[in-house]
């Protein structure tokens, strides 16, 4: 025997080399100058192994060990050409089972493929990259594919080879760096990681990048996953969506984390399942006249504290609450009861845990090799190589897979200003400038707006949401444009204005007047979303009905009011679970939401005043349809600082309704109010009604505008505004015609 073939039996019996496809399976070789079929097999602790014509299976050949560990090697001189086989293994038990010969199969993945992934443009690489249940030379099995370029040797470990490094050594294809292998016979559900030996020759267990299905936390392997079995049944949720005006839709969005919005108690606190959730969840959101739930991550994640945003499976979804088709019968629910699903999707950062993709082959693969670009000290996370064609790809198929795949209606896009910024939250001396000595992350810009362009281009009527914190100019503009091309932002100077605003005792709120107007300044400089989210009621924020001054009656009477001028104020709306009935504790992710609180009139009164106010928005068009023209939003009066009161029309097209919120306790018996014209109006909303906890100060029977010029109108109405109340009023053609049209329908 050659030196070069002992070597090579040496590597694969450690489980170390690079090309196993080359050593073992079958080959024609030649020996002193006649050839021969020769087959060769690795079964550590094997009795015997003996290779099976599958055309004759009469044909058995016994093979000889040639190594103690399990070497088998067989030359028949009879034969000449490659034929089909099967292997007949007996271990040391006595225990006999076959199976097709995994390095007899050609590569599952194309050369075209590694090509497109090398050039980061193979936006469904999730279709050949990972562990994936196929048939392939017309067998079933598992193909398992992997990116690891600088990796001495990759290997598959499972249940189904008693997770031992040595069975299923993958063979490394050219210089794409990808590795590959055939495993017949694997079913969904079998677990598996991928066994690295890093570049120095570290051994590490990782999930799979791509894996579709992950084992329930603490454990931490990937799961094979069938996912063509599920039949949706939202085709014509998906047709309606497709023929939308995104900017001209109702959004008043109620964001979700699905781990603590309501639990068992009874037994054992645990978890809603994803059916659970279908059922109660979806029902709820519908009661309450909710348009989209957004999920925080849903993505796997190993540690419940995290709230999902420290991803290390990021094409599954979590198990902690059923299975991918359980997750998908979860939003397939949502679309039959009218419900869009937006996805809390994490590509600014990934965690460090040993088993993710941090130094995935010993290198920084997935990061950048300098910590000041590819660490995040703030949260210990790892940052994104968004230069990495290979990189970039893998987020950009990953977008598109859960808006295709899932079928979600959008992704809100977490942490965007950490990604714009090279010295985000860092200190002079732990980042790097740009190349033109800026601080603006070149490449993570070029990664959006290719991502958005594309999403853009196979997804149409999928949202892109920014959660983005700064100033930065163009975020939901088109890339063409020198935009970054995302289709709303969350307006976070709105929130931390108003939020400012509220808190203060209203004695003092005329002294912050301008934080109160000062949104509509730049409103249309983006396309906006107003959030009241997670992060104002967590780490010692308290709660909303928590920030809100004064006693009991006053506290729900501001937050009534808070609400009300955020779903008169132009932009899509989100509000964060429990915000809804003013639960009175911080949000912790670790238990329910206060159910209990419902028992009590003041915040069984603030929920139904809340379902009142999504259905009053939802039937008015005029606070949603022009959200971003400049025709839909008109001051009457943003100056009376003294009084805290601030008045506003709504329009849309020729409808328009005038809304007056003030922020004191005061009552305004005869407010006089600007009109554009003469004619009767009548109140439409009052958030002071009796049956939402308020003191019942309303506007009854029609109101007849006076000549009495106000607020650079010729006409005005005296009205009653309430104490810490808000008021809608509606000319009253307007409002009949609006009745007719309902008795019509």
């Amino acid at each position: 025997m050659e030196i070069t073939e002992l070597y090579d039996i040496f590597q694969i019996v450690n489980g170390e080399h690079y090309d196993p496809h080359r050593v073992l399976g079958m080959h024609v070789i030649e020996l002193d100058g006649e050839s021969a079929v020769g087959v060769r097999a690795f079964l550590p602790d094997a009795q015997k192994i003996t290779v099976i014509d599958m055309k004759n299976k009469k044909k058995q050949y016994p093979m000889t060990k040639i190594h103690e560990d399990g070497f088998f090697e067989v030359l028949l001189w009879d034969r000449k050409e490659w034929f089909r086989y099967m292997l007949e293994y007996t271990n040391n038990s006595g225990i006999t089972w076959q199976s097709y010969d995994p390095y007899s199969f050609l590569p599952t993945i194309s050369e075209y493929d590694r090509y497109l992934f090398g050039a980061g443009n193979h936006y469904e690489i999730y279709d050949k990259m990972g562990g994936r249940l196929i048939t392939h030379g017309g067998t079933r099995g598992a193909a398992f594919t992997v990116w690891a370029p600088s990796a001495k040797s990759v290997s598959v470990i499972g249940n189904f080879n008693q997770w031992d490094n040595r069975r299923h050594p993958m063979r490394r294809l050219g210089v794409s760096g990808v590795w590959e292998l055939f495993i017949p016979g694997l079913m969904e559900n079998d677990q598996y990681k991928f066994h690295v030996i890093q570049c120095d020759g570290t051994p590490v267990d990782k999930a799979d990048p791509y894996g579709r299905y992950a084992q329930v936390r603490p454990e931490t392997a990937s799961v094979l996953y069938n996912p063509k079995k599920y039949k949706w049944h939202d085709k014509r949720w998906l047709t309606a969506r497709s023929k939308k005006n995104l900017y001209a839709i109702p959004m008043n969005v109620y964001e979700v984390h699905l781990g603590s919005w309501m639990r068992v108690p009874e037994e054992g606190d645990r978890f809603l399942s994803y059916t659970e959730l279908a059922d109660k969840l979806i029902s709820y959101v519908k009661e309450m006249g909710y348009t989209h739930i957004e999920l925080l991550p849903v993505q796997e994640h190993p540690f419940d504290g995290s709230w999902g945003y420290q991803v290390t499976g990021y094409f599954a979804p979590t198990s902690r609450f059923g299975t991918p088709d359980e997750f998908k019968s979860f939003v397939d629910a949502c679309h039959n009861n009218g419900i869009g699903v937006l996805l809390d999707w994490v590509p600014a950062h990934f965690p460090k845990d040993s088993f993710g993709l941090g130094r995935f082959d010993g290198t920084a693969l997935y990061e950048h090799a300098d910590p000041r670009r590819g660490e995040h000290r703030q949260w210990g996370t790892y940052m994104f190589n968004y230069g990495r064609k290979e990189v970039s790809n893998f987020l950009i198929s990953n977008a598109l897979f859960w808006l295709t795949e899932y079928h979600i209606d959008g992704l809100r896009v977490d942490a965007v200003a950490s990604m714009l910024y090279l010295d985000f939250g860092k200190e002079p001396g732990e980042w790097t400038p740009n190349q033109y000595g800026g601080t603006e992350n070149l490449e993570a810009i070029e990664f959006i707006k290719h991502m958005n362009s594309i999403i853009k281009e196979k997804e149409p009527s999928a949202l892109m949401i920014a959660e983005e914190s700064t100033s930065w100019p163009g975020v939901t503009k088109d890339p063409r444009e020198g935009g970054l091309g995302f289709t709303l932002k969350w307006n976070m100077g709105w929130m931390n204005d108003f939020l400012f605003y509220i808190k203060n005792d209203p004695l003092f709120r005329k002294n912050h007047h301008n934080r109160l107007t000062f949104g509509m300044a730049y409103h249309y400089s983006e396309n906006f979303m107003l959030v009241l989210s997670h992060d104002e009621v967590v780490h010692e924020k308290s709660s909303m009905v928590g920030k809100m001054p004064g006693d009991d009656w006053q506290r729900f009477a501001n937050l009534r009011l808070a609400y009300g001028f955020m779903y008169g104020h132009p932009g899509k709306k989100l509000l964060f679970m429990g915000g809804e009935f003013g639960q009175y504790h911080e949000w912790c992710e670790a238990k329910s939401l206060d159910w209990h609180l419902l028992q009590y009139a003041d915040h069984q009164h603030m929920q139904a005043y809340v379902r009142e106010l999504n259905l009053f928005y939802l039937e008015n068009e005029v606070f949603w349809k022009e959200d971003f023209d400049p025709h839909g939003f008109k001051w009457i009066d943003c100056d009376d600082k003294d009084a805290s009161v601030v008045s506003f029309i709504r329009r849309s097209e020729e409808k328009e309704v005038y809304c007056v919120c003030n922020f004191t306790p005061n009552l305004h018996t005869q407010f006089r109010l600007g009109v554009p014209n003469q004619g009767k109006v009548q109140e439409i909303f009052n958030s002071d009604k009796l049956a939402f906890g308020g003191s019942g100060v309303v506007n009854d029977g029609e109101i007849l505008s006076e000549d009495v010029p106000w607020n650079h109108y010729s006409q005005s109405v005296s009205i009653q505004v309430p104490p810490l109340g808000m008021v809608v009023l509606a000319p009253l053609e307007a409002e009949k015609e609006k009745t007719a049209n309902k008795v019509k329908k």
